[in-house]
């Protein structure tokens, strides 16, 4: 457990949070926060006074034992508490506080995979740092280890003036719905969700923007391709949790390989997902595991030898059971390009469905920073490129030849509406 730091509004402490694994934390010169800051390790809270610019302001933690660290109960002995710490700066009777730039501050939350899974956290991360670092601003961002951690966490950032707040995933829409109908004047945007909890066709409240995509668009090109790859006649799907934003990638893959079917007379067979009932496999989280392994093993014994594993870092098992498999088996990645994203892992990958939610953050957090956003949806499809599939990398010499330009031709029908391609899970 890490020691967090915590504010409230009032005046300045020149200064970023910055937390250590243990034992201490400390704010150093930075940028401004608020007035009060209190750390929190478990339960317990110490509050510092108000401070402005100046020297360091160090809390140190004591714990007690290391059981009570490993429970995530300790005790915390204030040590230090001291430094620069002044009455705020008297007000010079503007009424101001700079350009709305110098006020702006971006956050977000992740969901339980973190932000370092090579997938779907990972680029809403990487456009949001990237967005602030271009605005010249510290963004805050908080991991979630589970879903208890959802609401706290996006508390946490609402108590540290945070002015966007955007978190990533279908499962934080009722807590960034709870904290948007409490704090009507913070922006907050969610990506692939619309945060529509009284199912009446809108978003329940004006202040958050949804991040979402028409993703079976691009999953039904992931599909053609891995049909007219597959060497045994057999691909495979699963997935982490059966969501829609999950199951939308899988069913524009099975449609994929059915109008493959269609239209070169081939009878490739897609396991693991049955897009007319809805159901299939699901390993029931998004770990990196032996609930992944499973699966993907399962698959590859029914002789798959091209695998869609959906749901951030549970591709990870999958190729972990192809390397132990010892036969040339094929994946397909979902939302960044898994051959750039993990090296390791490159020579496995024929293609990824990607989402482009980096680039939506991006803009996002811009129409934030200048004041423009409103609730109007982001949605990705593959006539705006919010949607698409990878180069093929490695595999390019390996694909039937001619099958990138049919894939062009597939994409030109999807976006003129002569290729239907449709889902329970499309964006509405």
């Amino acid at each position: 457990m890490r020691p967090r730091l915590r504010t409230t509004r009032g005046g300045q402490y020149d200064g970023p949070a910055i937390a250590s694994d243990l034992g201490f934390v400390t704010v150093t010169p930075g940028r401004r926060i608020a007035a009060a800051a209190a750390v929190t390790f478990g339960n317990v809270t110490h509050t510092a006074p108000a401070c402005t610019a100046g020297p360091t302001l160090e809390v140190t933690l004591r714990i007690t034992n290391r059981k009570a660290v490993l429970s995530g109960l300790a005790v915390l002995g204030v040590v230090t508490l001291f430094a620069g710490c002044a009455p705020a700066p008297e007000s010079s009777g503007a009424s101001g506080g700079g350009d709305a730039a110098s006020d702006f501050l971006p956050c977000m939350v992740s969901d339980a995979g973190g932000f370092d899974d090579k997938s779907f956290n990972q680029l809403g991360f990487e456009g949001l740092t990237e967005a602030a670092d271009k605005l010249g601003v510290e963004p805050i961002t908080v991991e979630s280890a589970s879903e208890t951690d959802y609401q706290p966490n996006i508390d946490n950032l609402v108590d540290q003036g945070c002015t966007l707040i955007v978190t990533v995933g279908f499962l934080l829409a009722e807590a960034t719905a709870s904290a948007a109908e409490a704090n009507p004047d913070i922006n907050f945007a969610i990506i692939d969700d619309f945060v529509d909890l009284d199912q009446d066709g809108k978003t329940d409240f004006d202040n958050i923007k949804p991040i979402v995509f028409d993703t079976v668009q691009a999953g039904f090109l992931g599909g053609y391709a891995a049909a007219a790859y597959s060497k045994t006649g057999v691909v495979g799907t699963y997935g982490g949790i059966q969501i829609p934003p999950v199951t939308i990638f899988m069913d524009g893959f099975v449609e994929g390989v059915a109008y493959h079917n269609e239209q070169k007379g081939t009878a490739v067979q897609a396991l693991g997902w049955d897009a007319a009932a809805q159901n299939g496999s699901f390993t029931g989280n998004f770990d990196a595991g032996v609930d992944s392994k499973t699966l993907a093993a399962g698959l590859i014994d029914q002789n798959a030898d091209v695998l869609l594993p959906v749901g951030g870092p549970i591709y990870k098992s999958a190729v972990e059971a192809v390397r132990d498999s010892g036969r040339e088996i094929a994946m397909v990645g979902v939302d960044a390009d898994l051959t750039q994203t993990d090296p390791n892992a490159a020579d496995l990958f024929l293609t990824s469905i990607l989402k482009d939610i980096k680039v939506a953050v991006e803009e996002v957090v811009n129409e934030a920073a200048a004041g423009n956003v409103d609730g109007t949806p982001f949605v990705g499809t593959l006539e705006n490129d919010g949607v698409g599939i990878a180069p093929f990398h490695d595999f390019e010499a390996k694909v039937p030849q001619g099958l990138a330009d049919e894939l062009e031709t597939v994409k030109a029908g999807i976006i003129d509406g002569s290729i239907k391609v449709e889902s329970p899970s499309s964006p509405k």
